[in-house]
């Protein structure tokens, strides 16, 4: 029987279920590892606040973390809550004599409705004894602040507050983005920082008050993902899709701050594995075709979208996209959700007025190849780049937007190609349009065989 890989979640328990540990085993499980748990506080809480904190004597704590660690072992640890210096101190005496590696911190500071959750000395001990042993702090706005002692209101300071906190001792960062004020109001971007480079993962903000445990699904969600062995950047685009699309499947329940939701069947497995297993099915196909040829010189991708999806963390496709190697197709890496941006937008485009149009892929362009697109029986629909507003140009990933929903307009059915002819700095591009990555591959196939035959 296949051994699964663990996450030990060492945090409070929230009586509301919303964040805290419950929220932790929601998001492990749902990332497809097992978590076990170290319960540091016990809280009196509800979706309005915190109204009372009991915290767990320290030996208690590392008792659990003992019993835990000798005999189901952890292959990464995620802290959450810790009310006291003592729970600090508790927690890095284990993480030292297990020698534990990929640690999480989620510093949490003060609950969703204003409560303070740790003492003063807390703080410092996080700062002095965790820090240096973290893989990875996630704070949010609010504590990244209090961290680097930097204000944060725009992308630049949360890099500079990155680079503060990283000479703290801590490997790697992630500022969470959700907290940022007007400057970035229609999406909500994160910042990782390794000491060297920064990376940004962005996803559409979602309209809801119900947010309660967002922190510890995303920090959860991402020691799942190193658990199972993923980098840096694939554990926190895991983390990001995974609170993303339990925002957006949020529960309305109480009269305060519901909770996200990773129980939703839309997380599921199957569902998600339909997107992954459909790719990676038509890349097999293709890759048996003779058609590099048509892989444009920006790269091709192939996206397949989730039934009623919004974002692209709900969009499948290949990370680095798809490439020519002579005259057949190669990628670099098994397809991932959230892995594109440019096609997730056009695929997300084309599925507010076509629903059942879920899959996508982006091929060279030539009159060539539009005449056998027609010679196919396909029905071609196209935009002009010039056209496109100035605003709508200056939005990066967005950009299709604008031409794609031009065509939605004048399409009683869905378009099986759209295409431009390019602008200043852009590619002339086809996208041939599907049901499913099968449908698409079946059109890629027939413009194939009519382009030989001319």
């Amino acid at each position: 029987m296949l051994k699964p890989v663990t996450v030990l979640c060492v945090g409070g328990s929230d009586s509301g279920a919303g964040a805290g540990i419950q929220a932790d085993i929601r998001a492990v499980s749902a990332c497809g590892a097992y978590a076990t748990t170290a319960i540091t506080a016990v809280t009196v809480q509800n979706t309005r606040g915190v109204q009372d904190v009991f915290p767990v004597p320290s030996k208690f704590i590392a008792a659990q973390m003992e019993s835990v660690l000798s005999d189901i072992g952890a292959d990464a640890l995620k802290t959450g809550m810790l009310p006291n210096r003592a729970a600090v101190h508790a927690l890095v005496s284990m993480i030292l004599r297990y020698r534990m590696k990929n640690v999480v911190v989620d510093p949490v500071m003060s609950a969703k409705g204003g409560r303070v959750m740790m003492q003063t000395s807390a703080r410092k001990a996080i700062t002095d004894s965790l820090l240096p042993q973290a893989f990875v702090v996630t704070p949010n706005i609010p504590e990244a602040e209090t961290l680097s002692g930097v204000t944060i209101r725009s992308m630049a300071d949360m890099k500079q507050a990155a680079v503060e906190i990283v000479k703290l001792g801590v490997k790697n960062v992630v500022i969470k983005g959700g907290h940022l004020p007007a400057a970035l109001r229609t999406d909500c971007v994160d910042l990782l920082y390794d000491g060297a480079d920064f990376e940004t993962f962005s996803a559409v903000r979602i309209a809801t008050g119900n947010t309660h445990g967002t922190g510890c699904t995303f920090a959860s969600a991402l020691a799942a993902g190193l658990a199972a062995g993923q980098d840096m950047y694939q554990a926190v685009r895991q983390a990001k899709d995974t609170v993303t699309v339990a925002i957006e499947n949020s529960l309305s329940l109480g009269k305060g701050h519901g909770p996200v939701w990773t129980g939703s069947s839309l997380l599921s497995t199957g569902k998600r594995d339909e997107c992954l297993t459909g790719l990676s099915e038509a890349l097999r196909t293709l890759a048996g075709a003779t058609c590099g040829f048509l892989i444009p010189e920006v790269s091709s991708n192939f996206v397949y979208a989730r039934p009623g999806a919004k974002h692209e963390a709900e969009v499948a496709a290949f990370p680095g996209r798809m490439i020519r190697l002579g005259e057949s197709i190669r990628v670099v890496a098994f397809p991932e959700f959230g892995a594109s941006q440019h096609m997730a937008h056009v695929i997300l485009t084309v599925m507010r007025k076509f629903p059942s149009c879920r899959a996508a892929m982006n091929i060279r362009f030539s009159e060539t190849t539009i005449r056998a697109c027609k010679d196919a029986g396909l029905k071609v629909g196209s935009f002009n780049r010039a056209n496109e507003p100035r605003k709508q140009q200056a939005r990066d990933g967005f950009t299709l937007e604008w031409g794609v929903d031009k065509v939605m307009k004048q399409s009683v059915a869905p378009p099986d190609i759209i295409f431009d002819t390019g602008g200043w700095g852009k590619e002339p591009m086809i996208r041939v349009l599907g049901k499913d990555p099968a449908d698409v591959v079946t059109k890629v196939l027939a413009v194939l065989e009519c382009i030989k035959m001319t």
